[in-house]
């Protein structure tokens, strides 16, 4: 567990991020939100 808080406790770098996962024993299906439809030039956004 220390070395995970550890990771927390680094300063900001952009060239290596920090990814938080959530340890949520089931799966959501739903969208929180409705996606962002995709147009010209841009992908289909969805959370």
């Amino acid at each position: 567990m220390e070395d995970i808080l550890s990771v927390y406790a680094r300063i900001y770098d952009p060239m290596r991020p920090v990814v938080c996962m959530d340890e949520k024993p089931y799966q959501l299906l739903a969208h929180v939100r409705d996606p962002i439809p995709a147009g010209p030039g841009r992908d289909l956004k969805e959370d």
